[in-house]
């Protein structure tokens, strides 16, 4: 059976981090030694998840048997108009 934790925002991907290794019933220093991390780095990637490298969130859920995958949702035509509109003119140098 697998579960799906959408995540949009690094709140999200903090709680999500946590209770992926809680459930696993591993403290932060188990996992960092399956990591070669440090338990103070991991508690920084769980608390601060938006500034850490994708290599080593994608590292820590690997390690507590996760995977990291990119969804594509079909766009709406709100959306389709937002993008038209931030896109940077083009200009002459």
């Amino acid at each position: 059976m697998s579960l799906s934790h959408p995540v949009s925002t690094p709140i999200q991907l903090r709680s999500v981090l946590r209770a992926l290794r809680q459930s696993r019933h591993l403290s932060q220093e188990q996992l960092g030694r399956r990591l070669a991390l440090s338990q103070k780095r991991i508690a920084r990637i769980e608390s601060l998840p938006g500034h850490t490298s994708f290599d080593q969130i994608s590292r820590m859920v690997a390690a507590l048997g996760g995977r990291l995958v990119i969804e594509v949702t079909p766009q709406s035509a709100s959306d389709s108009s937002v993008e038209q509109d931030t896109k940077p003119n083009q200009i002459g140098w």
